[in-house]
């Protein structure tokens, strides 16, 4: 019998998760928000929210809104997205594990009582409290290890190193309204151009690099909300792939519950 996994979260990260465990037999479930944020949209199964699907590194997410659509997905072999802010689906699937993948650095509501398995990304949770492991997010040594007591390394505000560059590689709005694109990912620029437009104002990327992120075109956004990341490595087709960050993540993910999936055999 194949177990059900119930990923919350769609972003570029979550997605690696899906898509590892998607790959190693798993039925996958992934939750977004009716509009979802992401940035690095062309490798998140979260734009299947607003495109209907997406194929990433050859595994199609699908939206989905019935628990029918869910199982239909499952038997096409692609990962379901279903908009549930509350995860409320998870008492009705009851799934094996449940990942919180939302990194929103704190616990927008998880609890290790969800499923027989709970595994949680990053910042914000406590393993053996409010989940049963913690899987590293932060870039460095430590990146994808699995923490069975205690927490994550607390959140620094400070993107990871990247080519040299960190805080600036990563692009805030400079003003709330509705975002515009001129830009697209995949765009190669050259620091103090225009990738987008809010209104009246420019949003002007600092370095030089590939255009990695940009967030949906439509979208009203608040000042300071992260909406595009340049990536100064130069490499186009890395924006159109799962990264390494989230491969290394996914791997911890994986490990933590087939690690407590043997200890419960034991």
């Amino acid at each position: 019998m194949r177990e059900v996994v119930v990923v919350r979260g769609a972003g570029d990260l979550a997605t690696g998760v899906g898509y590892r465990l998607h790959r190693c037999g798993f039925k996958v479930l992934m939750l977004e928000i009716e509009n979802p944020l992401v940035i690095r949209r062309t490798v998140s199964y979260a734009q299947s929210v607003y495109d209907g699907e997406i194929v990433i590194n050859g595994v199609k997410g699908v939206s989905v809104s019935s628990r029918g659509e869910i199982e239909s997905a499952w038997e096409r072999e692609e990962i379901p997205v279903l908009v549930d802010e509350r995860a409320g689906i998870i008492s009705e699937l009851k799934p094996k594990v449940v990942v919180d993948a939302i990194l929103a650095k704190k616990n927008l509501g998880t609890n290790i009582d969800m499923a027989d398995i709970v595994v949680a990304m990053g910042p914000g949770f406590t393993a053996g409290v409010d989940v049963d492991a913690v899987v590293e997010t932060k870039r460095g040594h430590y990146l994808g290890s699995v923490i069975l007591e205690g927490t994550a390394i607390p959140n620094t505000g400070v993107p990871g190193l990247i080519g040299g560059y960190d805080k600036e590689r990563v692009i805030h709005s400079p003003a709330t309204g509705k975002i515009e694109h001129i830009s697209k990912i995949g765009d190669r620029v050259e620091a103090g151009q225009t990738i987008a437009k809010i209104g009246d104002t420019d949003v002007v990327v600092e370095i030089a690099g590939v255009l990695r992120g940009l967030i949906q075109e439509g979208l009203e956004v608040q000042t300071g909300l992260k909406i595009a990341d340049v990536d100064p490595r130069g490499e186009v087709e890395h924006c159109f792939s799962i990264s390494d960050k989230a491969r290394s993540i996914a791997g911890g993910v994986l490990e933590a519950i087939m690690y407590k999936l043997y200890r419960e055999k034991k």
